[in-house]
Protein backbone atom coordinates (compact mmCIF):
# COMPACT_ATOMS: atom_id res chain seq x y z
CA UNK A 1 0.00 0.00 0.00
CA UNK A 2 2.52 2.27 0.66
CA UNK A 3 4.57 1.23 -2.05
CA UNK A 4 1.44 2.18 -4.60
CA UNK A 5 1.35 5.47 -2.84
CA UNK A 6 5.38 6.57 -3.19
CA UNK A 7 4.88 5.36 -7.15
CA UNK A 8 1.99 7.03 -7.39
CA UNK A 9 3.57 10.15 -6.07
CA UNK A 10 6.23 9.95 -7.89
CA UNK A 11 4.23 10.14 -11.15
CA UNK A 12 2.62 13.22 -10.70
CA UNK A 13 6.18 14.88 -9.22
CA UNK A 14 7.24 13.82 -12.97
CA UNK A 15 4.06 15.25 -14.57
CA UNK A 16 4.72 18.90 -12.67
CA UNK A 17 8.67 18.58 -13.75
CA UNK A 18 7.69 18.18 -17.09
CA UNK A 19 4.46 20.71 -17.46
CA UNK A 20 6.90 23.10 -15.71
CA UNK A 21 9.80 22.39 -18.57
CA UNK A 22 7.11 22.90 -20.94
CA UNK A 23 6.14 26.21 -20.00
CA UNK A 24 10.08 27.77 -19.95
CA UNK A 25 10.38 26.11 -23.29
CA UNK A 26 7.09 27.91 -24.09
CA UNK A 27 8.29 31.23 -22.33
CA UNK A 28 11.50 31.12 -24.34
CA UNK A 29 9.78 30.37 -27.47
CA UNK A 30 8.34 33.43 -27.28
CA UNK A 31 11.15 35.54 -25.85
CA UNK A 32 13.10 33.90 -29.06
CA UNK A 33 10.05 34.89 -31.60
CA UNK A 34 10.31 38.72 -30.20
CA UNK A 35 14.07 39.07 -30.67
CA UNK A 36 13.39 37.77 -33.94
CA UNK A 37 10.90 40.76 -35.22
CA UNK A 38 12.25 42.21 -38.56
CA UNK A 39 12.53 45.78 -38.58
CA UNK A 40 9.83 48.08 -40.24
CA UNK A 41 10.38 48.22 -44.05
CA UNK A 42 10.35 50.88 -45.87
CA UNK A 43 7.80 49.30 -48.44
CA UNK A 44 5.80 47.97 -45.13
CA UNK A 45 2.09 49.81 -44.23
CA UNK A 46 0.38 48.74 -40.93
CA UNK A 47 -2.68 46.73 -42.51
CA UNK A 48 -4.98 48.02 -39.82
CA UNK A 49 -4.62 51.39 -41.67
CA UNK A 50 -5.09 51.06 -45.47
CA UNK A 51 -8.91 51.10 -44.74
CA UNK A 52 -9.19 54.16 -43.56
CA UNK A 53 -6.24 55.53 -45.57
CA UNK A 54 -8.67 54.00 -48.60
CA UNK A 55 -11.89 55.58 -47.11
CA UNK A 56 -10.55 58.91 -47.00
CA UNK A 57 -8.82 59.37 -49.73
CA UNK A 58 -11.62 58.20 -51.80
CA UNK A 59 -13.77 61.11 -50.00
CA UNK A 60 -11.26 63.30 -51.21
CA UNK A 61 -10.20 62.28 -54.38
CA UNK A 62 -6.29 61.78 -53.72
CA UNK A 63 -4.43 58.84 -53.70
CA UNK A 64 -4.09 56.49 -50.63
CA UNK A 65 -0.58 56.12 -50.80
CA UNK A 66 0.03 59.30 -50.10
CA UNK A 67 -1.67 59.50 -46.99
CA UNK A 68 0.32 56.59 -46.28
CA UNK A 69 3.69 58.56 -47.04
CA UNK A 70 2.52 61.09 -44.72
CA UNK A 71 1.69 59.48 -41.92
CA UNK A 72 4.60 57.29 -42.52
CA UNK A 73 6.80 60.27 -41.94
CA UNK A 74 5.07 62.40 -39.65
CA UNK A 75 4.60 59.49 -36.59
CA UNK A 76 5.90 56.48 -37.80
CA UNK A 77 2.28 55.40 -38.22
CA UNK A 78 1.44 56.85 -34.94
CA UNK A 79 4.19 54.90 -32.59
CA UNK A 80 5.49 58.48 -31.59
CA UNK A 81 5.42 58.76 -27.84
CA UNK A 82 3.53 61.10 -27.04
CA UNK A 83 1.37 62.65 -30.33
CA UNK A 84 3.11 65.82 -30.06
CA UNK A 85 5.94 68.05 -30.94
CA UNK A 86 8.23 70.26 -28.89
CA UNK A 87 6.24 73.15 -31.37
CA UNK A 88 3.00 72.07 -30.40
CA UNK A 89 1.63 69.80 -33.58
CA UNK A 90 -0.67 66.86 -32.41
CA UNK A 91 -1.98 63.87 -33.25
CA UNK A 92 -1.60 61.12 -35.54
CA UNK A 93 -1.01 63.40 -38.41
CA UNK A 94 0.59 66.24 -36.41
CA UNK A 95 -1.65 68.97 -36.87
CA UNK A 96 -0.64 72.49 -35.53
CA UNK A 97 -3.99 73.68 -33.84
CA UNK A 98 -4.99 76.84 -35.79
CA UNK A 99 -4.31 74.67 -38.92
CA UNK A 100 -6.90 72.18 -37.22
CA UNK A 101 -9.65 74.40 -36.16
CA UNK A 102 -9.19 77.58 -38.17
CA UNK A 103 -6.69 80.45 -38.74
CA UNK A 104 -9.77 83.31 -38.12
CA UNK A 105 -9.76 81.59 -34.63
CA UNK A 106 -9.33 84.73 -32.01
CA UNK A 107 -6.34 83.09 -30.46
CA UNK A 108 -4.41 82.46 -33.57
CA UNK A 109 -2.63 85.63 -34.13
CA UNK A 110 0.82 83.89 -33.95
CA UNK A 111 2.45 82.93 -36.74
CA UNK A 112 2.96 79.34 -35.46
CA UNK A 113 -0.44 78.50 -35.26
CA UNK A 114 -0.40 76.89 -31.70
CA UNK A 115 -3.05 78.99 -30.25
CA UNK A 116 -4.81 79.39 -27.15
CA UNK A 117 -8.20 77.29 -28.73
CA UNK A 118 -10.21 75.95 -25.22
CA UNK A 119 -10.43 71.90 -26.20
CA UNK A 120 -14.15 72.06 -26.49
CA UNK A 121 -14.03 74.56 -29.06
CA UNK A 122 -11.09 72.78 -30.79
CA UNK A 123 -12.96 69.50 -31.74
CA UNK A 124 -15.93 71.27 -32.00
CA UNK A 125 -16.80 70.97 -36.13
CA UNK A 126 -19.44 73.74 -36.28
CA UNK A 127 -16.50 76.09 -34.94
CA UNK A 128 -14.12 74.20 -37.48
CA UNK A 129 -16.41 75.46 -39.99
CA UNK A 130 -16.86 79.11 -38.83
CA UNK A 131 -13.14 79.68 -38.65
CA UNK A 132 -12.09 77.38 -41.98
CA UNK A 133 -9.86 74.93 -40.03
CA UNK A 134 -9.26 71.50 -41.70
CA UNK A 135 -10.70 69.05 -38.64
CA UNK A 136 -12.91 66.74 -39.31
CA UNK A 137 -15.37 64.27 -38.04
CA UNK A 138 -14.74 61.11 -39.75
CA UNK A 139 -15.58 58.74 -37.19
CA UNK A 140 -19.28 60.40 -36.70
CA UNK A 141 -19.35 60.89 -32.75
CA UNK A 142 -19.60 64.63 -32.79
CA UNK A 143 -16.20 65.36 -32.63
CA UNK A 144 -13.37 65.99 -34.58
CA UNK A 145 -10.42 65.33 -32.50
CA UNK A 146 -6.64 64.93 -34.09
CA UNK A 147 -6.24 61.66 -31.56
CA UNK A 148 -8.81 59.93 -33.26
CA UNK A 149 -7.03 58.02 -36.13
CA UNK A 150 -9.93 58.11 -38.76
CA UNK A 151 -10.17 62.03 -37.83
CA UNK A 152 -6.70 62.59 -38.23
CA UNK A 153 -6.59 60.51 -41.35
CA UNK A 154 -9.82 62.38 -43.09
CA UNK A 155 -7.96 66.05 -42.15
CA UNK A 156 -4.90 65.28 -43.80
CA UNK A 157 -6.61 64.20 -46.92
CA UNK A 158 -8.83 67.43 -47.04
CA UNK A 159 -5.88 69.57 -46.25
CA UNK A 160 -3.79 68.05 -48.73
CA UNK A 161 -6.84 67.94 -51.50
CA UNK A 162 -7.22 71.38 -51.26
CA UNK A 163 -3.54 72.18 -51.37
CA UNK A 164 -3.47 70.44 -54.91
CA UNK A 165 -3.13 66.50 -54.26
CA UNK A 166 -6.83 66.22 -55.89
CA UNK A 167 -4.85 68.29 -58.92
CA UNK A 168 -2.49 65.89 -58.96
CA UNK A 169 0.14 68.10 -57.76
CA UNK A 170 1.46 66.33 -55.12
CA UNK A 171 4.90 68.18 -54.06
CA UNK A 172 2.90 71.07 -53.79
CA UNK A 173 0.36 69.75 -51.40
CA UNK A 174 3.40 67.86 -49.33
CA UNK A 175 5.11 71.23 -49.07
CA UNK A 176 1.77 73.17 -48.03
CA UNK A 177 2.12 70.01 -45.22
CA UNK A 178 5.29 70.99 -44.09
CA UNK A 179 7.36 73.68 -45.71
CA UNK A 180 10.61 71.71 -45.68
CA UNK A 181 12.80 70.44 -48.82
CA UNK A 182 13.93 67.17 -46.93
CA UNK A 183 10.15 67.00 -45.77
CA UNK A 184 8.40 66.96 -49.28
CA UNK A 185 11.31 64.20 -50.54
CA UNK A 186 10.93 61.66 -47.66
CA UNK A 187 7.29 61.85 -48.02
CA UNK A 188 7.59 61.41 -51.89
CA UNK A 189 10.00 58.83 -51.40
CA UNK A 190 7.36 56.88 -49.56
CA UNK A 191 4.47 57.61 -51.53
CA UNK A 192 6.40 56.41 -54.76
CA UNK A 193 6.97 53.20 -52.90
CA UNK A 194 3.93 52.56 -51.44
CA UNK A 195 2.87 52.98 -55.03
CA UNK A 196 4.92 50.81 -56.64
CA UNK A 197 4.12 47.76 -54.30
CA UNK A 198 3.53 48.26 -50.65
CA UNK A 199 3.38 45.08 -47.57
CA UNK A 200 0.89 44.80 -45.93
CA UNK A 201 1.51 44.23 -42.13
CA UNK A 202 0.57 43.87 -38.68
CA UNK A 203 2.48 45.49 -35.93
CA UNK A 204 3.29 42.58 -33.77
CA UNK A 205 5.38 41.25 -37.32
CA UNK A 206 7.87 44.38 -37.15
CA UNK A 207 9.80 46.22 -34.86
CA UNK A 208 9.71 50.04 -34.84
CA UNK A 209 11.87 52.19 -33.98
CA UNK A 210 11.83 54.80 -31.24
CA UNK A 211 11.41 58.04 -32.81
CA UNK A 212 13.65 61.11 -31.32
CA UNK A 213 10.69 63.85 -31.68
CA UNK A 214 13.29 66.32 -30.64
CA UNK A 215 15.58 66.24 -34.36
Amino acid sequence: MNKRRSFTGTILMAAAVILLLAGIAAAAGLFDQEEELRPLGLEDVPEEFIPVYEEAAEAYDIPWELLAAVHRVETIFSTMDPLESPVGAEGHLQFMPCTWTGWGHPTCEDELGEGNIPEQEKMDPDVIAQYGGYGVDASGNGTADPYNLEDAVHSAANYLAGSGAAEGRYEDAIYDYNRASWYVEDVMHYFRTFEAGYTAVEFDEVAVEPVDIDS
